[in-house]
């Protein structure tokens, strides 16, 4: 396996990992931002109330995205099975 090829397979992984990530984890830091303006706005200091509904949003984005997610997955393995002769050979 040439060093190009390795790179290339481990770029595009890492891509592939920040883009499932930040899927997840953008919703959840806005609904924090909004929680914690609301929370500095009524100066309510309650850790809870924060927890909750980003709790709430991450696993309603991981529900509503899971199936694309999935899909980039496998998208992704076709193409590492599809550059088998290419990193063998």
């Amino acid at each position: 396996m040439s060093p190009e090829t390795f790179v290339d397979l481990f770029r595009s992984a890492l891509w592939l990992v920040t883009v499932l990530v930040s899927a997840v984890i953008f919703p959840s830091l806005a609904v924090g931002l909004l929680v914690s303006i609301f929370q500095a706005a009524t100066s309510i200091n309650e850790q809870t109330l924060s927890f909750l509904p980003r709790l709430l949003v991450t696993l309603g984005a991981l529900a509503v995205g899971a199936h694309w997610g999935f899909g980039m997955l496998i998208d992704y393995f076709h193409e590492l099975v599809g550059q088998i002769p290419q990193v063998i050979g």
